[in-house]
């Protein structure tokens, strides 16, 4: 029996790691650029919220810091791809090697618990909000609003800009573009909303970890593909809602997993079946198609049809 307070929970984590997978979203899809950063950039967030909230400083002013720090990691991630032009793949992995010494730095251990410290969870208890609907109203609240800030970006003429170095660098760079520049504040902003998605997640969890990243990227790549499976990325508003609607459904097929008596070690397993079938679908879908139009009598029945149309009674 599957009780709504675990149902609740895995809407409460769809939800707080769609922020996440937005940030994916703008590297992975609108950028075209494989960012890995997003292993380093994640534990960030959480290490620099939790830092602070135990030095005392304002849960809300914490949960705020961290997004500047992803920014300057996915930023030197474009640095170190534009200005002393190493490949995209290896850049990223140089950043997030490079992370996890800076997170441990910041962190001083492995591990920080927050399970007495103020967070923003708890500051919305204390405004009267229901201990068991806070953390679904933060986080729908967020993943929708930064959404919608993210749609409204992308049809800017910055973002437009954006849009174009990932589809056509060369043609947009003939038209004036500082396409270095593009990838550079594209790569931050990415790295920004997976550093706030970090520090929610550390609250949310009651801890920061050093390990917290790990297999981020590939969730996050889940949730976008998943997405884009379910609903038809037609309009950039259309995209991210799929974004945001893919870390849901990536969350529950985790849960279900679990309950299927899947070990917690075998979720990374679950992620890249997950993966593989979201990616494999259209190809298999295709096949399947083309086989059935050279199955035999396929194309008599087609010219059955056309000669002899059915007739009106």
């Amino acid at each position: 029996m599957i009780s709504l307070g675990a149902l609740g929970g895995a809407l409460e984590q769809g939800l707080v790691y769609a922020v996440m997978a937005l940030g994916v979203y703008l590297t992975f899809r609108v950028l075209n650029f494989p960012d890995l950063t997003v292993d380093g950039s994640f534990p960030l967030g959480a290490a620099v919220a939790a830092k602070l909230i135990c030095g005392g400083v304002d849960p809300v002013v914490a949960t705020v810091v961290a997004p500047a720090l992803g920014f300057v990691a996915g930023a030197t991630t474009g640095v170190l791809n534009t200005r002393l032009r190493i490949s995209g793949l290896l850049s990223g992995i140089l950043t997030m090697t490079a992370l996890y010494s800076v997170n441990l730095r910041i962190m001083g251990r492995a591990n920080i618990p927050l399970l007495r410290s103020a967070t923003v969870l708890t500051t919305l208890r204390g405004l009267g909000v229901p201990a068991g609907v806070a953390a679904i109203l933060l986080f729908l609240v967020s993943a929708i609003l930064l959404k919608l800030v993210l749609d409204v970006f992308l049809r800017t003429e910055f973002g437009m800009a954006l849009r174009a170095t990932g589809d056509n660098e060369v043609m947009i760079r003939s038209l004036g573009v500082n396409t270095d520049s593009m990838k550079i504040v594209g790569l931050g902003l990415s790295n920004a909303l997976v550093a706030l998605s970090g520090a929610m997640v550390a609250q949310y969890q009651g801890f920061a970890d050093i390990g917290m990243g790990i297999g981020m990227v590939v969730a996050g790549l889940a949730s976008v593909i998943l997405g884009g499976a379910i609903i038809a990325p037609i309009s950039i508003g259309m995209a991210t809602f799929g974004v945001v609607a893919g870390s849901v459904v990536y969350r529950f097929a985790v849960f279900f997993a679990l309950r299927m008596g899947f070990a917690p070690t075998d979720l990374k397993i679950v992620t890249a079946a997950l993966v593989v079938i979201a990616l494999s679908g259209p190809t298999i879908r295709a096949r399947l198609g083309a086989e059935r139009r050279r199955a035999p009598g396929h194309g008599k029945s087609e010219a059955s049809r056309e000669n002899f149309p059915a007739r009106n009674h």
